[in-house]
């Protein structure tokens, strides 16, 4: 394809901790962590709190993204543990993927250092609004099932495998858009929107809102645009994204957490009744032309544009399943071979079910796996990048 990828509008270096259940352990009893004192809710504000919230997320587990007082709190949490230092963002890591599929991308950048510079493919171009080099990380906490800590009175078994995300970024926050952005978009097939969810100023957000605005007013009449939805430190935020974004997106993407937490309440994932009755709960609060909720078992797009991306969800259902099973160095053969794995039963009904009840509505069930190390960090990230290559094949087939 000539024209270009858009992927904004910021990336992140991320601590990807390696899960250590001794380490935990010695923590939780350094720290004499009780099982009434765990909460997803409480400031983090040090070692100690940071610990409680991620042992109370693996009890539940869920996954979440939570705001953290400082860097120094992730550097003093992650110097306990082995960890790699990797790229992340939605559109970084979406880029990413599209890279392993032989697709370049332009990257909208709000910081930049060397490890941004060593880690990003050649065939990744990026444009920046940094004036400084800057390093606010992420740290991304990935627990398997059945993560077991033992607490000073009692322990944390956790019911499945999940990821966090905890981070201060100044960069993120402001989310300062570059000068190149409207250029940039002139000749774009597809603009990936996601980010705003790290920002806590609302006049920022308001402003950096109509500059986004702005920029999408050089986009070709006929470019895709894709926003991903994300866990905001500040929920009240995403109404605002949503009241001056949604009339130029074209698909609007949830992960299950997200859709939970719109909806106030939990979802059966595998209940036809449950799920039906949510998917049209939310698409009253986003009335989007293509609503893309994607869980575990299944991916479902609602909305009067649902149709015309099923190949899309197809795509994004077998990127994301390969990157579970076989981690960042995911390639398209590896793509292939998920393709003769077999799919999730319950998914399958699922979808079976969504489809016939809600006029339009598309679906493709989730792959049943079991995998002994599976990758869950990024996973929504990696069906985006997915389903914008599934985008891209069907522009390039017409």
């Amino acid at each position: 394809m000539d024209r270009k990828l858009v992927l904004g509008l910021g990336g992140t270096v991320d601590y990807e901790l390696m899960w250590d259940p001794s380490v935990f352990d010695t923590l939780a009893h350094a720290h004499g962590v009780r099982r009434h004192e765990l909460t997803t809710t409480a400031p983090i504000t040090d070692e100690r709190s940071l610990l409680v919230a991620v042992l109370a997320f693996v009890a539940s587990g869920t996954g979440a993204e939570r705001f953290v007082a400082s860097s120094d709190v992730i550097e003093d949490f992650v110097s306990h543990f082995a960890h790699e230092i990797t790229l992340g963002g939605t559109g970084v890591r979406a880029g990413l993927v599209l890279d392993a599929l032989g697709i370049p991308s332009v990257q909208h950048l709000v910081s930049i250092d060397d490890n941004v510079r060593r880690l990003l493919p050649a065939a990744i171009s990026y444009i920046c609004s940094a004036t400084e080099d800057t390093l606010d990380p992420h740290l991304i906490v990935q627990y398997p099932v059945g993560a077991h800590v033992r607490l000073t009175d009692g322990e944390v078994l956790s019911p499945a495998p999940n990821r966090l995300i905890f981070a201060n970024d100044p960069p993120n926050r402001r989310m300062l858009l570059s000068n190149d952005l409207p250029a940039t978009l002139a000749d774009a097939a597809v603009f990936l929107v996601s980010g705003f969810n790290t920002m806590q100023d609302h006049d920022l957000l308001e402003l950096r809102l109509a500059d986004v605005q702005r920029a999408m007013q050089s986009l070709p009449g006929d470019a895709l645009v894709y926003y991903e939805d994300a866990g905001f430190y500040t929920r009240d935020f995403a109404d605002t994204v949503r009241a001056r974004l949604l009339p130029r997106i074209d698909v609007y993407g949830m992960n299950e957490d997200e859709l939970q937490e719109y909806l106030g309440r939990a979802v059966n994932l595998l209940d036809r009744g449950d799920v039906i009755r949510a998917l049209r709960e939310v698409h009253t609060i986003m009335p989007a032309r293509a609503l893309v909720v994607h869980t575990r078992y299944w991916a479902i797009a609602t909305g009067p544009d649902a149709g015309r991306h099923r190949a899309a969800l197809e795509s994004a259902v077998r990127v994301a399943a390969t990157r579970y099973r076989v981690g960042d160095g995911l390639t398209a053969a590896d793509v292939d071979d998920t393709d003769t794995m077999p799919r999730h039963g319950g998914g399958e009904s699922l979808v079976a079910a969504v489809e016939a009840a809600l006029p339009g509505a598309v679906g493709v069930a989730a792959f049943s796996l079991d995998v002994a190390t599976p990758t869950t960090v990024g996973l929504g990230d990696t069906f985006v990048g997915g389903f914008l290559a599934g985008v891209v094949r069907a522009k390039e087939s017409v």
